[in-house]
């Protein structure tokens, strides 16, 4: 007879399974059982036992020799169902074009959260260049991508009073609400945001909305590089390549339902 106790037990695993494998999301490709079990506040016995059974699923890898974890084969069709379900494929060659255009790394995101989640990049083909690779997560409120998906947002003061903390990480990151929203007032006005050496200094990026019919953001496309480049001249050049792109990714998710007005967000589900 499965009880309330069992099925809360069960999902506590499941949940805690999860913790294990967005541990890869972003940062080195291999982590021990001490690291895990430190990045997710699980006990070493916990961790390991959950490991064993990732495992076994082929949702991980286990390397005897340097008793390292990785991702496992078994991701690899997911991934790339994944991948499709939400139109990267479509998407790729707009950002690949953007990224030619205008000399520089090309970024497609999604809020969850307080994050930006990055779902596609293509680095500039230029020596001296800053990436996001897929998976990576950057503050939303220090991120041009994250302006502006907070100032299309449904509710952009809720949206702005949902994040716990704005934290400092140059000095010319925002930390104040007040002026976080009166910037997200200056970006619905002009359609754009700008991350102005706000999350790393010396590097600086533009992003504009992806839209859904009703006008609501959905996801963001940036252009991101050195400040040494990123000039004020430059980003006004670049600007309508960007709009034309941030364009052209709307019209090819419009037909997916996954990325409809109704498409429930990350922030929205917990």
């Amino acid at each position: 007879m499965v009880t309330e106790g069992t099925r809360r037990t069960g999902s506590q695993a499941v949940e805690r399974a999860l913790q294990l494998l967005r541990c890869f999301e972003a940062g080195p490709q291999t982590r021990s059982l001490s690291e895990l079990a430190q990045l997710t506040g699980l006990t070493p016995a916990t961790a390991h036992r959950l490991l064993r059974a990732l495992c076994r699923a082929e949702l991980l890898a286990h390397d005897p020799l340097t008793e390292r974890y990785s991702l496992g084969i078994a991701l690899i069709p997911l991934g790339s169902r994944a991948a499709d379900a939400v139109g990267v494929p479509a998407i790729r060659p707009v950002l690949d074009s953007l990224a030619t255009v205008t000399g520089e790394s090309v970024n497609l995101g999604v809020r969850d959260g307080s994050d930006v989640l990055v779902l596609l990049s293509v680095p500039s083909f230029q020596n001296l260049r800053f990436d996001q690779g897929a998976g990576a997560r950057v503050p939303v409120h220090a991120s041009a991508m994250g302006k502006v998906l907070l100032a299309f947002d449904a509710d952009p003061d809720g949206a702005v009073q949902s994040i716990p903390k704005l934290t400092k990480l140059t000095q010319a990151t925002i930390t104040s609400r007040s002026v976080l929203s009166g910037v997200l007032g200056e970006v619905r006005d002009r359609g754009w945001a700008i991350n102005d050496e706000e999350r790393e200094t010396s590097v600086r990026s533009v992003a504009m909305p992806v839209r859904t019919a009703d006008g609501k953001a959905v996801a963001a496309v940036s252009v991101q590089g050195p400040s040494s480049r990123m000039t004020d001249s430059q980003i006004r050049d670049l600007l309508p390549s960007l709009q034309t792109a941030a364009k052209a990714v709307s019209i090819r998710l419009s037909a997916l339902r996954s990325w409809g007005p109704d498409r429930p967000t990350a922030a929205a589900t917990g």
